[in-house]
């Protein structure tokens, strides 16, 4: 705007002077007094977030800067602030470096904690990924506090799993005569630009030659580690045409294709979350490539024994946790289990029913003779004892009929119509598992299982909905465990200002 904002303004039968307006300036340079501690008020959650981490002992943060009093050098950022910029910027749902450097030049909060000065994006990247281990040692500490503060008990803690996609496209999956293929090609470019000697060129500069240089080498990695990926893929593969159809992707190898809550099918983690039912605390958290949960109910129980020295009462989860083995093993550990028991009656009369079965030929309609271990079918024909296997933990016991008997038999269209002789397996489960069918059915176990979805599943839609973690910025196994750690500290951080920190100021207040 220029400084001419003069209007005229008159009215019928009088005339006036043109009104005066203050100008904008846009251009102009302004230097301000900034009083820096008044830039956020008493309340402010960053406050809390400074003071609680204030508290901790944060020495294994130090460890690895090399600037030290006395000595010629550059000094480092405080630790303590970059912990607090990540904590607070995921507490906005903010987790890119190169945002949180942006918001350090205008938002109140950011400058507050760094007292007005801007912290280049390279230095909080890398913050971030650096101290995997003493971040864990911060997330133990303020476990404590949560416990020292009555939040955290162990009788009750309902654990779940939750997809979130990794940070990879499903066209990046290559089957393994292409990623030989890339990888090859890679190779050749590493080597020409090597041989070219690219920062001889005037057009391109040192810096740009060895970015470009750098670039084709990570390629070359990543390609390398797809491979070594999808072979550790095949080797679990059971068929010939499975293996060959396996794939790994070129932006992130340790990815997984997983189904995600929303339907469909994408690359992603497995989050293992495991939460205190008193307040919602999170006590344990664990990130794995498996599609799905059957074998993750052991290891979380071990991560919340590091974390707090000593394993749940009680673990409550859903259908997907629940097998023999982890019966059994939990039983060992004097954990009790919650949660329903996969209802295996159900799948195989699914099985039969696509075999052209009779639904009254089904398993149950066979009638079992204690005495003379044998079973009678429907049409009164005997199925004798065959001999038994020993399948994981249980016991399976075949029977079979003679073959004319059943050749013979009107109904052996609808009992074995795809074989010469109707069989039937009785399979003995280990006592844990029989014990805990019976629990499930009493109506106590079942009134603490409906109470799950609202502990297990809490942690999990705070942090997607509130954090904004839908999907991982960073990439590998090892990353994106920071990353989760980062949010689920985060959470738990924000549980302690909602439920000991507000209270608190609100009392002092008061007073």
């Amino acid at each position: 705007m220029g400084s001419d904002n003069s209007l005229a303004v008159s009215s019928p039968g009088e005339s006036r002077r043109a009104a005066r307006c203050k100008p904008v300036d846009r251009q102009q340079l302004l230097l301000r007094c900034v009083d820096v501690e008044k830039l956020v008020e008493e309340d402010h959650p960053v406050r809390a977030i400074w003071e609680l981490v204030d508290r901790a002992d944060l020495e294994p943060f130090y460890e690895t800067i090399e600037a030290v009093e006395g000595e010629v050098g550059r000094s480092a950022w405080d630790p303590r602030v970059l912990i607090s910029l990540w904590i607070y910027a995921y507490s906005r749902a903010v987790s890119s470096a190169r945002e949180i450097w942006r918001l350090c030049g205008y938002h109140p909060a950011y400058q507050w904690l760094t007292g007005a000065q801007v912290i280049n994006h390279h230095t909080l990247s890398d913050f971030r990924i650096k101290h995997q281990q003493a971040l864990e040692e911060l997330f133990v500490q303020v476990l404590g506090v949560l416990s020292h503060e009555g939040l955290i008990t162990l009788e009750r803690v309902m654990h779940d799993g939750v997809k979130v996609e990794a940070c990879a496209a499903d066209k990046s999956f290559r089957r393994q005569a292409t990623l030989e293929r890339h990888l090859e090609l890679a190779g050749q470019q590493v080597k020409e630009m090597k041989e070219m000697g690219e920062a001889c060129s005037p057009e391109v500069s040192e810096r740009m030659a060895k970015a470009r240089e750098r670039a084709v080498r990570e390629k070359k990695e990543r390609l390398e580690s797809a491979l070594r990926q999808l072979q550790r893929t095949q080797e679990g593969q059971s068929s010939p045409e499975k293996r060959e159809k396996a794939r790994a992707s070129t932006t992130d190898p340790e990815a997984r294709i997983m189904q995600q809550p929303g339907g469909g099918f994408a690359p992603g983690y497995n989050v293992q979350i495991s939460t205190d039912a008193k307040a919602t605390v999170i006590v344990g958290l664990g990130v794995s490539q498996a599609a799905n949960d059957a074998a993750e109910l052991i290891p979380a129980v071990e991560r919340i024994e590091a974390n707090l020295g000593q394993v749940p009462q009680q673990m409550v989860v859903d259908g997907s946790f629940i097998n023999q083995q982890t019966l059994v093993e939990m039983e060992s550990k004097k954990i009790e289990v919650i949660g329903p028991v996969p209802d295996h009656a159900s799948q195989t009369a699914g099985a039969l029913q696509k075999r052209g079965v009779a639904p009254e030929f089904f398993p149950d309609a066979f009638v079992y003779d204690p005495e003379g271990n044998s079973y009678t079918c429907p049409a009164g024909q005997k199925l004798a004892y065959e001999g038994e296997e020993k399948r994981g933990f249980s016991v399976r016991h075949r029977y079979r009929a003679r073959v004319g008997d059943c050749q013979g038999c009107g109904f052996k269209g609808q009992c074995c119509p795809d074989s010469k002789v109707r069989s039937l397996v009785r399979t003995e489960e280990p006592a844990e598992v029989k014990a805990h069918r019976q629990k499930m059915e009493t109506e106590s176990a079942r009134t603490i299982y409906k109470q799950r979805p609202a502990v297990a599943e809490f942690p999990n839609a705070w942090i997607k909905e509130k954090f904004g973690l839908r999907q991982f910025r960073l990439r590998g196994l090892l990353k994106v465990t920071i990353e989760a750690l980062w949010a689920c500290l985060t959470y738990n951080i924000c549980q302690w200002i909602r439920l000991c920190w507000r209270p608190k100021q609100a009392v002092s207040v008061g007073n």
